[in-house]
């Protein structure tokens, strides 16, 4: 900690400052439904450097620190409120104040912590986060009658500033703000400006800096170089964020964790679950046992490549529960979409609590909990919460297991990074994700036998076409529906009254928001031709040009 002596202003939480004062600052990025909870647990697990977020309730929060893992640096994001004694452990090398929706004279408005500036840490202030440094060390902020959002093009009035190390004097940039900085405070100069922003970036003999621009977007073509100038030359952190040192770390820390006691895990078939028990298996072998549900929902053929891949391949203690009758028996005239998904996650508690107390004494229960479910799950006074996030839901209280998260602070590309550093074959990696209540909710209206047959037959077509035309990964999903819908059809001389099958098919970087993808014809002729003549009582096939929003990406 710094000497200097920062005084907060008992009128607007203002710093007063001097030209000497020394402050740079220090960040986390982790967010949980308890941020204190969250902080000591990831001090007892993890002594690598890190940098740290600052969350004020920016959309972007989350791209920030999806840029500052692709350099291969690891980060967190934290809330405004936490203090210095919650994340002092987590060996920050830097911290990044991210932008928001406040203006920082609002009665509301979110600020940074003391501990930020008195740290000794280099800070980056983007955007709102500029604003609010600007505001508490002495300098004046204002809202502009010019606001700027988009393109603009920023010019440097300093060289061989660290931010812009390598960097031309003029780059465009992309701009989303109303408020100004109208003075700076005492330490501070300008580095750059645009057009409407005289003040566009600042800096001190402290490192730290605020920019007025979002680094983190596309839109600013140089924004990489300028976050991993702040990263390698202020901070001066190492990038040794890599899917090697990630499986070595977790795989030491799961056994300590586990030491000699049992341990589970429901696998789904997807890339999470898959990831999350191939890690611990790797460091308690037999001491793990994986149990699968088939719940007679999932697609074609995939309860057995499930099977196959972890009890042959991978050799895990394996159970397959066959459970297809009771879940269909379940779901009898049901059509309301969310009792559908009441009744299968339940149910599906019931049947992995039955084939959980076989097993005996059971000690731990393993996760594949993402870090964007722990951000979404979070308890954040200035961003609000999106979901909270259940893996296995509601298990019985009789249930007293420890959890195993090992994927808690991962993003999903970096678990698919995992699982092949991991060894398992690319076809699970890159799985495209598929809902817990499987294709229950891709059949609207009520669940049978017969229609699950329809749309697994649909469905293996359009992931067939989709294969075979090398369109597989570069869509986020891609899936038929059972629409419920009936349509006149015409086979051979006779008229025909069959199901209405629907394409989905979008891109997406998190499922947040979603587009609808721009399928070349000849694949979506290719895909109704086919359903229409190989899969039975189908007359008729639609393509949903949707975007999320306003729709979902599932239909129920």
């Amino acid at each position: 900690m710094s000497n200097n002596e920062i005084d907060q202003s008992k009128s607007n939480n203002r710093v007063s400052s001097s030209d000497d004062l020394e402050v740079s600052a220090y960040l986390e990025i982790s967010q949980e439904k308890s941020f204190q909870s969250q902080f000591s647990s990831i001090a007892d697990e993890s002594q690598r450097d890190s940098i740290l977020i600052i969350d004020f309730g920016s959309q972007y929060s989350r791209l920030i620190a999806r840029r500052i893992r692709e350099s291969k640096v690891y980060c967190e994001i934290i809330s405004h409120k936490s203090s210095w004694d919650d994340i002092s452990k987590l060996n920050p090398k830097g911290v990044i104040l991210s932008g928001g929706p406040s203006s920082v004279y609002d009665e509301s408005a979110p600020l940074c912590p003391l501990w930020v500036y008195e740290s000794g840490l280099p800070v980056l202030g983007i955007c709102y986060g500029m604003q609010v440094m600007v505001h508490q060390l002495g300098g004046t902020v204002s809202n502009s009658a010019k606001r700027e959002y988009g393109h603009a093009i920023l010019h440097q009035n300093a060289t061989q500033e660290k931010l812009f190390n390598g960097l031309g004097s003029s780059m465009s940039v992309w701009m989303s703000h109303g408020d100004r900085i109208d003075a700076l405070p005492p330490g501070f100069e300008s580095k750059a400006f645009t057009d409407n922003s005289p003040i566009a970036v600042i800096g001190n003999n402290a490192n730290l800096f605020g920019i007025q621009f979002h680094p983190e977007v596309a839109h600013t073509p140089q924004g990489k170089e300028i976050l991993e100038n702040f990263l390698f030359k202020a901070c001066e952190i190492l990038p040794d964020w890599t899917p090697g040192n990630f499986v070595n770390e977790t795989v030491e820390k799961i056994r300590e964790q586990v030491g000699e006691g049992k341990v589970i895990c429901a696998l789904s078939g997807g890339v999470d679950s898959a990831v999350a028990a191939t890690l611990v298996h790797k460091a308690v072998g037999d001491q793990l046992t994986c149990i699968f549900v088939n719940n007679g929902l999932m697609r074609k053929e995939e309860p057995e490549r499930v099977q196959i891949t972890f009890e042959k391949y991978m050799k895990v203690n394996f159970i397959f529960s066959e459970s297809s009758e009771r879940f269909i028996r379940k779901l009898k005239d049901v059509t309301d979409p969310e009792r559908k998904r009441k009744i299968i996650g339940e149910e599906f508690i019931n049947v992995f609590d039955e084939e959980a107390n076989r097993l005996g004494e059971v000690d731990f229960l393993t996760q594949g909990t993402l870090y964007p479910d722990v951000i979404e799950s979070s308890d954040s006074s200035v961003s609000a919460t999106i979901k909270t996030h259940h893996n296995v839901g509601g298990l019985p209280d009789h249930m007293k297991l420890k959890l195993i998260e090992p994927l808690r602070y991962l993003f999903k590309d970096e678990v698919r990074q995992v699982g092949l550093e991991l060894g398992l074959s690319e076809e699970m990696v890159f799985r495209q994700p598929f809902p817990g209540p499987g294709l229950a909710i891709r059949i609207l209206g009520e669940v049978t036998e017969e229609k699950l047959d329809i749309l697994r037959a649909a469905d293996w077509i359009v992931m067939d076409e989709i294969k075979a035309n090398n369109l597989y990964q570069e869509l986020w999903q891609t899936f038929a529906v059972l629409t419920g819908a009936k349509s006149v059809g015409v086979t051979g001389d006779f008229r025909t009254y069959g199901h209405v099958i629907a394409i989905r098919a979008v891109t997406s970087d998190d499922a947040m928001t979603a587009d609808w993808a721009r399928l070349p014809y000849d694949v979506l002729t290719r895909i109704s031709s086919r359903i229409s003549n190989e899969v039975d009582n189908v007359s008729r096939v639609v393509f949903d040009i949707t975007s999320k929003p306003p729709g979902t990406i599932e239909w129920e």
